[in-house]
């Protein structure tokens, strides 16, 4: 349990920014506060910095910059703030989404040219809600590449990361953080003083009670992220007087192959794909987003449904390693035709032959999809054909403290407390205040653009 406490008489050591968390979020924070000449110890729970992020696609959404010029994208800010605001129907805090749409792409090109992260553009299909290619990943397409990246970064900048200390108090002078204490895995304790300290602890999702009490609908669901994001952010800001907001948003996924909590990418629904139920009927419009689609699938008998596709596109699914990694698991099946597929699954015959049948007549414009999908921009599914079984799950939270466009956190009355920071799960992101809302890439794009923003604010 984390708390707020007295200021010390004495202090083990003294730096200028503590940052809690070294995921994306705090690396990121913590390579821009030591860049502008801050004193900076990082601090992470775990034996290694990973949290959410490794647990991610690592695949990061940015507009107007030169990997983007590279295959032929132009576009600003401005548009990938009108896809935010468009899948958040308007629900984003505005100062916020113009923020990290601005902040975002200059901040990866000096990731890249400060400390040598490689970015590439996925261009191969969109992301549901993205009306142009603007998802940059390092070249292992993982979340795990993109964090050894910034941990190779944070060490060859001489960035201060302390592994195994569980920051559990901030101690105040008034609503002033005059440093924070930690505990050891041994159970031995430190504390630090300092002048800012910037939350990059990430949401609430590994917090039951918290879930129970703000998302009801996705509690009783598999939680696939780290259990260190306990809401500690939310309970110290809380403590201090800040607000919060949006705690009912956050980002879920349909596609989590089950039972083996392998995540399958979503663009083989983008690209062609459809999900079936246990009988073999679809239930949904795949395309409206794969983070609503966890309370989709969640509805169906036994929580779980089918991902179908073809050869072309389980080709394209081995293109990701979290995919191969599921086909090594045993988790993707497949037969010559739509009777031995139902065979080796279990699905009923006739309705996924049924099923199969009325797509591809709904790709021919025969007939319109009740559920509202365009079939017509793809491909018809051919055998053979592909299935792996799934569940949704629930990633990360999407709302927290609430902060102002230099990533200070604010008291309800709007006025900034005086030396608290926050970025990523921590801080009120920009998804709204439903699951509707989130647009792929939002976490990340927070992770990084407000860990980028309260960094530099932090060494102010």
């Amino acid at each position: 349990m984390v708390e707020i406490a007295p200021p010390l008489d004495t202090h083990d050591i003294e730096t200028g920014v503590v940052i809690i968390g070294g995921g994306a979020c705090g690396l990121v924070a913590g390579l821009r506060a030591l860049e502008a000449g801050a004193e900076v110890i990082v601090l992470e729970r775990d034996p290694r910095p990973m949290g959410s992020t490794s647990m991610s696609s690592g695949f990061i959404p940015a507009p107007g910059t030169r990997f983007q010029r590279a295959i032929g994208v132009e576009e600003t800010p401005q548009d990938f703030a009108r896809d935010i605001q468009k899948k958040a129907a308007m629900g984003a805090d505005p100062a916020i989404v113009e923020a990290v749409t601005r902040e975002i792409g200059p901040t990866l090109e000096w990731l890249a040219d400060a400390h040598g992260l490689e970015w590439q553009v996925l261009d191969d299909f969109l992301y549901p809600g993205h009306s142009t290619h603007r998802m940059h990943a390092v070249p292992e397409k993982t979340g795990i590449g993109l964090m050894t990246r910034l941990m190779a970064a944070a060490q060859a900048a001489g960035l201060t990361v302390v592994t195994g200390a569980r920051a559990d108090t901030l101690h105040t002078d008034g609503d002033r953080i005059t440093g924070a204490s930690l505990t050891r895995p041994d159970g031995a304790t430190e504390s630090i003083a300092c002048r800012a300290v910037v939350l990059a602890c990430n949401g609430y999702g590994g917090n039951p009670g918290l879930v129970s009490e703000n998302i009801p609908e996705i509690a009783g669901a598999l939680y696939f992220g780290h259990p260190g994001n306990t809401g500690d952010a939310v309970v110290w800001g809380r403590a201090l007087g800040a607000a919060t907001k949006d705690l009912t948003a956050y980002q879920g996924h349909g596609s989590l192959a089950h039972p083996h909590g392998i995540l399958i990418t979503w663009a083989l629904m983008m690209e062609g794909g459809i999900q079936v139920d246990a009988r073999g009927r679809r239930f949904s419009n795949e395309h409206e987003g794969y983070s609503e689609q966890a309370v989709k699938v969640l509805s169906q008998p036994g929580a779980v449904a089918w991902n179908i596709y073809d050869e072309r596109l389980h080709q394209m699914g081995l293109g990701f390693p979290d995919y191969r990694a599921a086909a090594e698991a045993g988790a993707i099946h497949s037969g010559p035709d739509a009777a031995a597929l139902a065979q080796a699954t279990g699905l009923t015959e006739d309705a996924l032959r049924q099923t199969i049948g009325e797509v591809t007549a709904y790709r021919a414009d025969d007939a319109p999809d009740p559920f509202g999908r365009d079939f017509s921009t793809k491909p018809a599914l051919e055998a053979p054909f592909y299935a792996v079984k799934v569940t949704g799950a629930l990633f990360h939270t999407q709302g927290g403290l609430v902060i102002d466009a230099a990533a200070r956190v604010l008291r309800s009355d709007g006025t900034a407390l005086p030396n608290l920071y926050a970025g990523g799960g921590a801080a009120c992101g920009v998804s709204g205040a439903r699951v509707e809302g989130y647009l792929s890439g939002n976490g990340l794009l927070t992770a990084v653009a407000l860990g980028a923003i309260a960094g530099r604010s932090a060494a102010a």
